[in-house]
């Protein structure tokens, strides 16, 4: 089994080069890291801006951070990028004029930022937790959803891709004829493209975070890894056998993408709540490679058992759709 297991392994690697598997993964690597690295980082978004509308000159000591504005209108305006905070001084007392984030927390805490500008005391200087500073926190932040986005498509696109390109060449019947264990076809496409992804894993790590930082939390980001890539690969595999070309593959994949994954990221990076994502199993997988790259920690047991579980379940799954589709092909 060995033999065999090195052979067809061998022959999904050339397969892969010769579609430039590799050379994708290349790209986004060095696309992805000049972003972080050139753009991200550097990218220092005030903290809320906040505005005044006094309609009528109520004497107010107001810290210099607050720009004053003449109209409501312009008061609305300003504060309509659900950003900004608005205050509206009538009957001598103030009222906070804010368009909702999506989230009740952040939406509290602008509005508690705005109210404290209204003094010239200097507030007293925040209590710093943690080890990571700003650009350290940007770097893991980033540097996570970058990677949880690439696996997401690349680990579902790769072995997919190598299928089809198997069934365009016409060999699948050869494959039915070959005296070879089963299983064996399945095990070698997903060793190629689990250590593909876990190389890619380990270099944009370290990259982004630094040696230091990376070997700190690089064994629980590629436990974390390994379960999103052998997830999305089987999927992409069972998806490639049942669905007739690649066209309805893609459109399978656009519905993935944007009923499945879009929310993750959206809740990741704009806090916007949605009670139901607590059952989205990617969200699942997304909240633990953010725990491995801030935390450098694995997950529960229960968790990781969850998973393994769903591994094994798609393996199966995998197993049995393939050996149906030989003996239609023998």
């Amino acid at each position: 089994m060995r033999k065999e297991w090195k052979a067809f392994l061998w022959k999904d690697i050339r397969l892969m080069a010769s579609g430039h598997f590799f050379l994708l993964a290349l790209v986004s690597l060095l696309l992805y890291t000049c972003y972080i690295q050139l753009v991200y980082v550097k990218t220092d978004q005030a903290i809320f801006p906040v505005y005044l509308y006094n309609p009528e000159g109520t004497a107010v000591t107001a810290s210099p951070e607050i720009e004053a504005v003449s109209s409501r209108e312009e008061l609305e305006e300003k504060c309509g990028d659900a950003y900004g905070v608005g205050i509206l001084m009538e009957g001598g007392s103030p009222s906070l004029s804010l368009k909702s984030s999506g989230s009740r927390e952040l939406d509290a805490v602008r509005g508690a930022y705005a109210l404290s500008l209204l003094t010239d005391e200097k507030p007293e200087p925040a209590e710093i937790i943690g080890n990571n500073d700003k650009e350290m926190k940007q770097r893991r932040e980033i540097t996570c959803e970058f990677l949880y986005f690439e696996l997401t498509a690349v680990g579902f696109l790769g072995v997919a891709a190598l299928l089809f390109k198997e069934k365009k060449m016409g060999v699948m019947k050869l494959y039915a004829a070959l005296p070879v264990r089963r299983p064996v076809f399945l095990i070698s496409k997903l060793s190629a493209c689990l250590a593909a992804d876990l190389i890619f894993t380990i270099v944009f790590t370290v990259l982004n975070l630094g040696m230091t930082a990376s070997l700190q939390v690089l064994p629980a980001v590629l436990v974390q890894a390994g379960i999103l890539s052998g997830i999305m690969a089987l999927i992409g595999f069972l998806c490639a056998l049942w669905l007739s070309d690649f066209k309805q593959f893609s459109l399978f994949y656009l519905g993935l993408a944007i009923f499945i994954c879009t929310p993750v990221f959206l809740v990741g990076q704009t806090g916007v709540e949605w009670k139901w994502m607590e059952y989205n199993p990617a969200y699942r997988i997304f909240a633990g490679m953010k725990q491995a790259y801030f935390e450098g920690k694995a997950g529960g047991g229960l968790y990781l058992f969850s998973c393994l579980l769903a591994w094994a379940a798609l393996f199966g799954l995998s197993l049995y759709a393939w050996n149906s589709e030989m003996k239609k092909e023998g």
